[in-house]
């Protein structure tokens, strides 16, 4: 913080406190939840979907890091562990050696099928029950202005 830079106000400070211990709770539960049932830690199902979503279920390494928000190396060193579970396979590009791909398997769709539903009720019990329509829409409105923000910050 620099001398020019004002501390939180303490309704800022507040909604940032309760925005943070929210998202670790609401994570945390859910994470807890369907790795319960499915044997699919947080980040397995985050990496799956992701996968999944894509163009045949494959995208290079560095851009799935990217749409997860890690570093490289957490992201292959997550990569290798999938991989020996069966979830995941690692392709090299044929046209450029610098390039590797994930790809989910078989298994791996199907591991990520058994949790999607427990995890869509979790969701559902979590955080959409609690608000009202009007609520969750406001809360994705401002999500969405946030997430606008960060991507032009790109810091």
């Amino acid at each position: 913080m620099t001398e020019t830079t004002p501390w939180l106000s303490e309704p800022e400070q507040h909604a940032w406190r309760s925005f943070v211990r929210m998202q670790e709770k609401l994570v945390g539960r859910l994470g807890r939840e369907v790795q319960a049932e499915s044997g699919l830690s947080t980040a397995d199902y985050g990496v799956l979907v992701h996968l999944t979503e894509a163009p045949e279920g494959r995208q290079r390494v560095l851009e799935l890091a990217k749409a997860v928000e890690w570093e490289k190396s957490r992201m292959s060193h997550h990569i290798n562990r999938m991989a020996k579970r069966g979830l995941v396979v690692r392709e090299d590009c044929p046209t450029d050696a610098r390039v590797s791909f994930v790809v989910v398997t078989p298994s791996g769709r199907e591991a990520l099928a058994t949790a999607a539903p427990r995890h869509v009720e979790a969701v559902r019990r979590l955080f959409v029950g609690p608000l009202s329509p009007t609520e969750l829409a406001m809360l994705a409105q401002i999500c969405d202005r946030i997430l606008e923000g960060l991507e032009q910050d790109c810091g």
